[in-house]
């Protein structure tokens, strides 16, 4: 057994108390008072395990996000040439403030159960004992930072430009979301997301008395609609999704107003820019409508390009401790989108292995916990060897 994984299965009892506290405070992205509640929690342990450097990054609508460092002169590493490893997490959650209540942490045999246990808690304990393994059995020569997003839930509006900061300073990114399915697979690859709001005006009338007289908005959306749908490519790996619609104020009268709300999803920063081209550029297929495009893309796509060669390494890895490990492409996306779009090498889904994101049955698989913990610490350790 390797002295990391060794350290971290001696750490057992103490990450599982620190897990039941953090799944036991409701987090919701919506409440800064809860999520600054729970990052307290998460910055007092990080203290207590390795005295390291703390750094606030003062919110106004979300909770503050946070830097912990390894070391006292925080960023300073990377600015002398040293190096930085960053580990990026996030502490809020989809829940609502009240849902702990209802399901409070639960061991299962070898699950545990709670609000936000897979997305992230798990991950992001994973992440920080890790990093207290590295600290108490190594000699690190580069500086980590541990990134605590306060709402990555909501798409990351106020966390963006600071992890996109800290990343620059990195020579290489890990990413502490879920693991892919029951054999934990790492995410290698994930869709761009883009959204977008149309919006038509039509000609309105009295539809017995004048309807010739008038255009209609929702007619026009049925043909933007399927103008839309029909963007989609599975073989390209890209999809269109009109989610929401809507038009009209009564039976009677023609439409001169509708509105849709669509989201695109593309595996390449190539196809991102061909349908945004294609959406920014539509045209009314009825005369005298006037359309509207708002939005863009809000996470660009990490192609697999950017986590190559992190990827092979945890394999390796994996091997030595004794078990394999696979990757996978997935359509949800995260943090490590940006990251790997400042090409910094990114690996994602080092978190907990479970299953049951957002879902009322999550959790997470106690014995892959501390194995986890130990990938992450030997990726770093690989990392201090460049």
């Amino acid at each position: 057994m390797s002295k990391l994984l060794e350290f971290i299965n001696g750490q057992r009892a103490a990450l599982l108390k620190d897990l039941e506290q953090l799944v036991n405070m409701d987090s919701p992205t919506g409440s800064k008072v809860l999520v600054d509640q729970a990052m307290e929690v998460v910055i007092q342990r990080f203290q207590e395990l390795i005295g390291g450097t703390v750094e606030r990054i003062p919110q106004e609508q979300f909770g503050d996000q946070v830097k912990l460092y390894l070391r006292k002169e925080a960023g300073a590493a990377a600015e002398t040439g040293a190096g930085q490893i960053m580990l990026l997490t996030h502490i809020d959650t989809v829940w609502p403030e009240g849902e702990v209540a209802c399901r409070p942490f639960r061991q299962e045999g070898n699950r545990l159960y709670g609000p936000g246990i897979f997305d992230m808690k798990c991950g992001l304990l994973q992440g920080l004992y890790a990093m207290y393994a590295v600290a108490s059995q190594c000699n690190p020569t580069k500086n980590i930072v541990l990134f605590i997003n306060t709402d990555e839930e909501v798409g990351s509006p106020s966390s963006r430009r600071w992890i996109e900061e800290e990343a620059a300073k990195s020579d290489a990114v890990f990413v502490l979301e879920p693991a892919l399915g029951p054999d934990g697979k790492l995410k290698t690859a994930r869709k761009g997301v883009g959204r977008f709001t149309l919006e038509i005006e039509g000609v309105s009338a009295h539809s017995g008395i004048n309807h010739s007289e008038g255009v209609s908005a929702l007619e026009e959306l049925a043909h933007q609609i399927l103008f839309l749908q029909g963007l989609t490519n599975y073989e390209k790996g890209s999809t269109v999704n009109v989610g929401l619609a809507s038009g009209g104020t009564a039976v009677n009268v023609v439409s001169d107003y509708a509105r849709a709300q669509f989201e695109l999803r593309i595996e390449s920063k190539d196809e991102a820019d061909r349908l945004s081209q294609l959406i920014s550029n539509m045209s009314p297929v009825l005369n005298n409508v006037k359309l509207r495009v708002q939005g863009g893309m809000v996470r660009p796509p990490m192609e697999r390009a950017m986590s190559r060669d992190l990827f092979a390494s945890a394999q390796s890895v994996a091997r030595e401790l004794g078990f394999p490990l696979q990757e996978a492409a997935t359509g949800g996306a995260s943090d490590g989108n940006f990251t790997a779009a400042l090409n910094v090498p990114t690996l994602d889904g080092l978190g907990a292995v479970g299953h049951g994101a957002h879902a009322l049955d999550e959790y997470v698989e106690l014995d892959h916990i501390a194995l986890r913990s130990a990938l992450l610490a030997h990726l770093m350790m690989e990392q201090m060897k460049d």
